[in-house]
């Protein structure tokens, strides 16, 4: 049985990358896609959406990480949750559930998509290595 709340993230709390600080003390699951989600380039940071109709050709690859309850409150400040991005407990492609920082459809209106479904950092949003 994991310790603490799956969590899944795509973006700056990955693995290398600016924020993942954050997650340093909790512990690694897996990496997994979120299916039905698009995914934005923002500049410094993606933000992904659900996609505008079910059965899109659409999925976000990331992390899973278990985190505790204090951590999954210091995200929700992080994320700017409710405000800038709203935490959904959702459906991996694993087939288990995690929870999921998404952003709004009329958030992201102006910004690129990321078609490969993943962000390695700013400038460099196409490239994945599984």
């Amino acid at each position: 049985m994991v310790q603490g709340q799956p969590v899944f993230v795509y973006g700056t709390l990955k693995r290398g990358m600016a924020n993942h600080a954050w997650l340093q003390r909790e512990r690694f699951l897996s990496e997994a896609a979120l299916p039905g989600a698009w995914l934005y380039d923002l500049g410094p940071f993606p933000m992904a959406v659900l996609a505008p109709s079910p059965g899109a050709e659409a999925a976000v690859r990331g992390e899973v990480f278990a985190v505790s309850a204090a951590a999954l409150d210091a995200l929700d400040r992080l994320e700017g949750a409710p405000r800038l991005f709203e935490r959904h407990w959702l459906e991996l492609s694993t087939g288990e559930p995690a929870w999921v920082y998404l952003g709004r459809s009329h958030q992201v209106r102006h910004s690129p998509r990321i078609t490969s479904g993943c962000w390695q950092r700013p400038g460099r949003a196409e490239r994945w290595t599984a």
